[in-house]
């Protein structure tokens, strides 16, 4: 049986079929095809609900980038006893592949408040880095996942800002740091490449005058050709989002935080930003300095010329 629904900011195909106990549906959202399969398994979801899930993913994913980031990538879904969503890793071959597993017992509720497929869409995104370099990759799928669900109203902007303020001290550099490149911890290489990913954003925010952020500069690397199906240096892929931004942002932030434990004032950062966290809550002072720069990083971001 087939379907299709239409959606405000584009139209979503999809075409279903089963072999054997595994289902397979084809999702079209921001220019790309991408083929889903189900492995046999016993599942709570109907495929309708796994669907809708696969779907807001890439429309959070499309809604930053203007588009899909590949044109014809695949996702395999394997189910696992238990409840939630787990596992997930991207792959550059095949047109860009995405496993991922799912528990049995999952709700839609936990669907609905689901990161992670976001969070390996955004992968898609960006070229395949040398090993030293991974913390870049991990870093921009940690900080665009929230703001790609907010700019395609999946996620609300306060839950965000509240989760950085909380977690983003994680990628502080400790004792015996030798730079993001070297030091290949959880923290630094989450969180370690998503405060690169913060410092540069509000860095190009202020020096553009708040026209240009890193949402720019990773357009410019994806459509000069800078995906996970190609391997690139890392160095490039800054030089081209500097180009993009007109700024120098980039390259010079990874001159200090490549081969150094360089961090930040995080305190200082959030009440720049007017961000005060408080019992878990976060309270916005609009007075703030960085207020505009604050709001500007959630805003929707118009559509590129392709």
């Amino acid at each position: 049986m087939c379907k299709i629904l239409y959606l405000a900011v584009s139209v979503l195909m999809i075409s279903c079929s089963a072999r054997g106990g595994e289902s397979r549906f084809t999702v079209k959202m921001g220019g790309a095809q991408i083929d889903v399969t189900v492995a046999d398994g016993k599942m709570q979801l109907t495929q309708a609900e796994i669907t809708l899930w696969v779907q807001n993913a890439a429309e959070s994913v499309t809604a930053y980038y203007g588009h899909f980031p590949v044109p014809h990538p695949s996702i395999q879904i394997k189910p696992f006893t238990g409840r939630g969503v787990r596992s997930g890793r991207t792959f550059g071959g095949h047109g860009g592949f995405i496993s991922i597993r799912m528990g049995s017992e999952t709700t839609v509720q936990e669907l609905a408040s689901d990161w992670m497929l976001t969070h390996e869409m955004v992968h898609l995104s960006f070229p395949d880095m040398p090993d030293r370099n991974h913390w870049i990759e991990e870093g921009i799928a940690t900080y665009v996942e929230p703001i790609a669900r907010i700019q395609a109203g999946h996620l609300d902007a306060p839950s965000m800002w509240a989760d950085l303020a909380r977690d983003m001290p994680n990628g502080l550099p400790e004792a015996g740091d030798r730079g993001l490149d070297n030091t290949h911890t959880w923290g630094r290489t989450y969180w370690g490449g998503a405060l690169f990913c913060l410092l540069a954003d509000v860095e190009i925010r202020r020096e553009t005058k708040n026209k240009k952020g890193l949402q720019d500069a990773l357009r410019g690397i994806l459509d000069g050709g800078g995906d996970i199906r190609y391997d690139w240096e890392l160095e490039d892929a800054l030089e081209l989002g500097d180009r993009t931004t007109g700024t120098h942002v980039l390259m010079t932030l990874y001159k200090k935080m490549g081969n150094s434990p360089t961090g930040a004032d995080l305190d200082t950062l959030w009440k720049e930003l007017g961000i005060n966290l408080e019992g878990g809550a976060v309270h916005f002072n609009d007075d703030a300095e960085l207020a505009p720069i604050r709001r500007a990083i959630t805003g929707t971001v118009p559509v590129s010329k392709r």
